[in-house]
């Protein structure tokens, strides 16, 4: 199950409190939606930041796209923040008449802008806390006219406490894809730069599973003892490594990478030496120790409780987490990488953006963009 939404914020000196409500109410209430010029200028800057953001990142839009069939939430991430979305940007920036643009725009507002489907949140100091609230009610009240007549609840959708342990607390609603299947992919997107950026992702398991951390660690192990060294300093990518991300997905990567289906190849490898087990308990601890410096990297006072509010993630699930890490043993290590990394057992994308490849063009299992 995931959330689906969009995710606005702000901040302000103590003082400025009402003045800040009051700007969130115009954006609600009356925004500008038709000003074409503007429109334009921001649809041009926002296509042109995004195509020269793929020689930079290209690594990160690989990740997005090999994600794209693997989870529920997968497509919606390719489709808002992937190559999907560079394509799409630019398509509307050749647009020569953003009219049909400007009509779409207010229906878009109307769904999007609707206080029965907002969820909010608030840090201040406990002593303005009282005073915030009511400011933001005053807000709420301010913007209900957005309501839209109520329509049946699609049967997907369900409402689930923040905090599984609270009940009565704050709720969200959550799509549930039933019939959610994934499916292996492999996507090459020529692009006109001399390297490649490639990623290969593997379905595993969610945050809250015991194997996590164990896969956390495996992660972390692979990278420094055997990917760094095959792909960066044999292979001459800027690097590469592997990384397990909260969805669930085991990730491999690499970026300014001279290589392509070779780096592939070690992928696999990495989890063959993984599974042979030949790294030692100072390995295993170095791994964790480079886990727990961002665990329990300081967090700023204006992110704190954001991770409950974004995604229920709660201080005993974050407990539990690191007691997981503690735990993890070189047997769990060996067991993780047999029972989800290897080839009979694992659904896998894979996603390579770079040159001309005959390699690739010739192999019918691929997509060519």
């Amino acid at each position: 199950m995931y959330e689906q939404g969009v995710l606005l914020f702000s901040s302000c000196l103590e003082r400025n409190v009402p003045h800040m409500f009051q700007l969130w109410s115009d954006i609600f209430n009356s925004p500008h939606l038709e000003d074409e010029e503007r429109l334009r200028v921001l649809v041009m800057r926002a296509a042109q930041e995004l195509a020269n953001g793929i020689s930079y990142s290209g690594h990160m839009y690989a990740m997005t796209r090999a994600g794209r069939h693997l989870t529920p939430a997968g497509d919606l991430q390719e489709t808002f923040g992937g190559m999907e979305q560079v394509k799409f940007m630019k398509r509307i920036a050749e647009m020569s008449d953003l009219t049909q643009v400007i009509r779409t725009l207010p229906r878009i507002k109307k769904h999007l802008l609707n206080p029965d489907n907002m969820r909010c949140a608030v840090n201040t100091t406990p002593q303005k806390l009282s005073d915030t609230a009511t400011q933001l009610e005053s807000f709420i009240r301010d913007v209900a006219v957005n309501r839209k007549q109520r329509k049946p609840v699609r049967a997907n959708i369900l409402e689930r406490p923040l905090d599984p342990l609270d009940e009565s607390g704050p709720s969200r609603k959550l799509i549930c894809e039933q019939n959610f299947q994934p499916c292996q992919m492999k996507t090459f997107f020529q692009m006109p730069f001399p390297v490649n950026f490639v990623s290969e992702i593997i379905r595993t398991v969610p945050f809250a599973h015991e194997d996590y951390a164990s896969l956390s660690v495996l992660a972390r192990m692979m990278t420094a003892k055997y990917l760094h060294g095959e792909i960066r300093e044999k292979g001459g990518a800027y690097g590469g490594g592997a990384r397990m991300g909260g969805g669930g997905l085991f990730t491999f990567y690499s970026y300014r990478d001279p290589n392509s289906v070779q780096t592939l190849s070690a992928f696999r490898k990495s989890v063959d030496w993984a599974k042979s087990g030949p790294f030692t308990q100072q390995d295993i601890d170095e791994a964790k120790l480079s886990i727990f410096s961002a665990v329990d990297a300081p967090v700023a006072p204006a992110d704190k409780g954001s991770g409950r509010f974004l995604s229920g993630t709660t201080d005993e699930m974050k407990q539990s987490h690191r007691e997981r890490l503690f735990a993890v043993s070189h047997k769990n290590l060996v067991d993780v990488a047999e029972r989800y990394l290897s080839a009979g057992q694992r659904t896998c994308g894979v996603s390579i953006l770079g040159p001309e490849n005959e390699t690739i063009k010739k192999d019918p299992s691929w997509i060519v963009k």
